[in-house]
């Protein structure tokens, strides 16, 4: 089983950015594909963007492609997630997930381990 722990989280102005962090403990981080998952107020939770156990390939929602960017270090057990250009949207509780299925996995259902969130919040 791993743990994680998200950080990062906070009030922004719009077009600013944020970096949110994901600490793991427990199993080999390097044995799970990550992901981050938003949750607006009212909304279902949706998928933001997911990296494989090396970090080689990553997978992204259409509405953050060429704004946010999910990294990896597996030496440190932390994924990332850097957003720019934030908009009043991006607005949500952001988790990540942990998967071990291979490649950049999407659904929520393939990611049995969650962190608690960490909210963010765009200011207009």
């Amino acid at each position: 089983q791993v743990q994680l722990v998200e950080s990062g989280g906070g009030l922004v102005q719009g077009g600013g950015s944020l970096r949110l962090s994901c600490a793991a403990s427990g199993r080999t981080f390097s044995d799970y594909a990550m992901g981050w998952f938003r949750q607006a107020p009212g909304k279902e939770r949706e998928f933001v963007a997911s990296i494989s156990w090396g970090g080689a390939r990553t997978r992204y929602a259409e509405s953050v492609k060429d704004r946010f960017t999910i990294s990896r270090d597996n030496a440190k057990n932390t994924v990332y997630v850097q957003m720019n250009g934030l908009k009043p949207e991006d607005a949500a509780t952001y988790y990540c997930a942990a998967s071990q299925r291979s490649g950049v996995p999407v659904a929520e259902t393939d990611y049995p381990y969650w962190g608690q969130g960490t909210q963010v919040t765009v200011s207009s």
